[in-house]
């Protein structure tokens, strides 16, 4: 059985102040401290190797029971973490302040326990926290039933009874919509946008169903975050971005006005600043656009957005959508840039991020190689996405990544392999029930292309092909293709013998 990494993963992902602080409080415990030898060596590695570490330590007595001694030390680094990070959110203070009452009122401290129960259910309230509320709600009506034995019936509980109907209907709404939002998501992570006649009617079931679509159906303010994301979702799958910028403004505005809430819904700020940078992209308001992304870099290690999972996601907008945005300008020099600088720095943290972060960042990184002329290294990210095997996630990518592999194969005259691989891109993409034709189009041409011996063969069917694509074009829904590879461009360079960058650019000036 292959040994297990976690213990090493969760070391790795420790900052410098959380190493000191696990290092200070575990000191104060008596005993042979066994798990500081294993902490540091594992810190040690750059890899996971257990072989190496169980030679290493094999003067050890502990080492013969690893197993047990990795999962100690796995579960103090996580006590260490939860004192360290105790004061930090509102639901870290509102389980201590449980615990407190709970532990008050075992010892029939029960005006104490009152006490900081007020004072809970205030943080409570203020953070529209509302699973603790009913929690809270009912040591209430534990503590007023005490009050009555003693003969104190200042506390009516009617309001209390209430109010817990009232935080019950809340949370109710509140799950509603988080259901919702696992619906559009799904599709979003899925695909990217709409890519048929079937998905844009779910899309737009979820856009009308009356939480949606409604006034005044959000019973919160997290309620009404999640209402506007939802139909901000919804517009960017259809790729509607001007109602997209007005729904994520909305979503600004309401964790912007509240900022115990925006703490608290952290990732949903930063996807908000990061759609609302897709909106300007794709008006070509590429000032507001790069404002968004410096925005992004300025909530970096602040207070709510320091945890390493929103390090990690921050991270990836700096460099996977930043290349993207200059792409998009045509500025592949500043994209290249961006790649060199970033890729080496964030090398781990691209490694650990989830999929879809990995495949986004390998095909930006493959198009601004292959617009620079780095067929090569740009072949070596495409192949990362090619050779994984996912069949679920961002099909927009997979796709789109079998149309640039063409190309990459195409400028370095492997025209052999072009016809098997146009084959399979062309079986892929019947597969995943699009009904986009521009793909299939260029495909087909592309191949008929590689098969002409002569410039002067070629000419025509690139003109033919730029004229057969820039009428499909005329479409919104095929114009898709263009977020992902100006494949106009490329084709107006091989007619013209003008450079495929300054075609870009050009095309942004129109």
């Amino acid at each position: 059985m292959k040994p297990s990494n976690e213990l090493f993963h969760l070391i790795k992902s420790l900052t410098k102040s959380e190493k000191r602080f696990f290092k200070l409080s575990s000191s104060i415990q008596a005993g042979d401290k066994n798990y500081f030898k294993l902490f540091d060596y594992i810190d040690s590695q750059s890899v996971y190797d257990e072989k190496k570490l169980k030679t290493h330590f094999q003067k050890e007595r502990f080492v013969k029971h690893l197993p047990s001694e990795k999962n100690h030390l796995y579960k103090l680094i996580l006590k260490s973490l939860r004192q360290f990070y105790g004061e930090q959110s509102a639901s870290s203070i509102l389980k201590q302040e449980i615990k407190n009452i709970e532990i008050l009122y075992n010892k029939a401290l029960h005006k104490e326990a009152t006490k900081f129960l007020n004072r809970a259910k205030k943080i409570a309230h203020e953070n529209e926290e509302f699973y603790f509320l009913i929690e809270l709600i009912s040591w209430e009506k534990v503590l007023t039933e005490e009050s009555y034995e003693s003969g104190d019936f200042d506390v009516d509980l009617n309001n209390i009874i209430e109010e817990e109907s009232s935080v019950i209907e809340k949370l109710r709404n509140l799950a509603e919509y988080h259901i919702l939002y696992s619906r559009i998501n799904a599709m979003f992570r899925s695909d990217g946008f709409t890519k048929n006649e079937e998905q844009r009617e779910t899309v737009d079931k979820i856009a009308n169903h009356h939480l949606i679509k409604g006034k005044n159906t959000a019973l919160s303010r997290r309620a009404a975050s999640i209402c506007y994301y939802i139909q901000g979702l919804c517009a960017v799958t259809n790729r509607n971005f001007e109602l997209s910028y007005e729904k994520f403004n909305r979503v600004r505005q309401i964790l912007d006005d509240h900022p115990k809430i925006k703490f608290d819904l952290a990732q949903r700020y930063v996807l908000t600043l990061f759609h609302l940078m897709q909106s300007y992209l794709n008006e070509k308001n590429f000032t507001m656009a790069h404002q968004m992304i410096e925005e992004i870099k300025e909530l970096k290690g602040k207070k709510g957005f320091n945890s390493l999972h929103l390090t990690m996601r921050i991270n990836n907008i700096l460099l996977t959508d930043q290349m993207n945005l200059y792409n998009i300008q045509g500025r592949f020099d500043k994209s290249l840039e961006v790649l060199e600088d970033g890729y080496i720095d964030n090398k781990e943290l691209i490694e650990r991020s989830s999929k879809e972060h990995q495949i986004k960042f390998y095909f930006t990184a493959a198009y601004t190689l292959f617009a620079v002329s780095d067929y090569k290294k740009a072949l070596q990210f495409i192949n990362m996405i090619l050779n994984d095997n996912e069949q679920q996630l961002r099909q927009d990518i997979y796709s789109f990544s079998r149309i640039l592999n063409l190309l990459l194969h195409f400028e370095l005259t492997n025209y052999d392999y072009l016809e098997y691989s146009s084959n399979s891109a062309i079986r892929y993409l019947n597969k995943t029930k699009r009904d986009h034709q521009i793909e299939k189009v260029f495909i087909k041409q592309i191949k008929k292309i590689a098969k002409t011996v002569s410039q002067s063969e070629t000419i025509p069917i690139y003109e033919d092909t730029l004229e057969q694509i820039n009428l499909l074009l005329e479409d919104e829904a095929e114009r898709v293709i263009l977020d992902y590879i100006d494949v106009a461009s490329w084709l107006k360079s091989k007619i013209s013998g003008e450079p495929f960058i300054d075609l870009v650019k050009g095309a942004v000036k129109v």
